[in-house]
């Protein structure tokens, strides 16, 4: 099983950024997925959760009304449009995937956990 992220960088506050994950080695359009993040000095947060049908969205609500959480699962792909970025949101952020809604956005588990992109926003 292998989550794979990209779409990280660098950019100014203010501006964009859209991470994608592609999943691989097993069927996840039956599960639920979500993005994660990873500051210096921070216990790991969770940023978004999409259900398995993709009908379900749930944001930290520091994120929400900025960052839009997405799925695509004919390709076995999740997305995470960031917009309205800022330093705050300076992080390496993880794809994950597998376990309740509850786990994973109360207490940040999950059962897949794919390599990190970094994601840093100057001032």
């Amino acid at each position: 099983v292998q989550l794979q992220a990209s779409g990280g960088g660098l950019v100014q506050a203010g501006g964009s950024l859209r991470l994608s994950c592609a999943a691989s080695g097993r069927d996840f359009s039956n599960i639920n997925m979500g993005w994660f993040r990873l500051a210096p000095g921070k216990e790991r947060e969770y940023v978004a959760v999409v259900s398995w049908s993709g009908g379900s969205r749930f944001y930290a609500d520091s994120v929400k009304g900025r960052f839009t959480i997405s799925r695509d699962n004919n390709n076995d792909t999740i997305y995470l449009q960031m917009n309205e970025l800022r330093p705050g949101d300076t992080a390496t952020y993880y794809c994950a995937a597998g376990s309740t809604i509850a786990a994973m956005t109360s207490k940040s588990q999950a059962n897949y956990w794919g390599k990190g992109t970094l994601v840093t926003v100057s001032s």
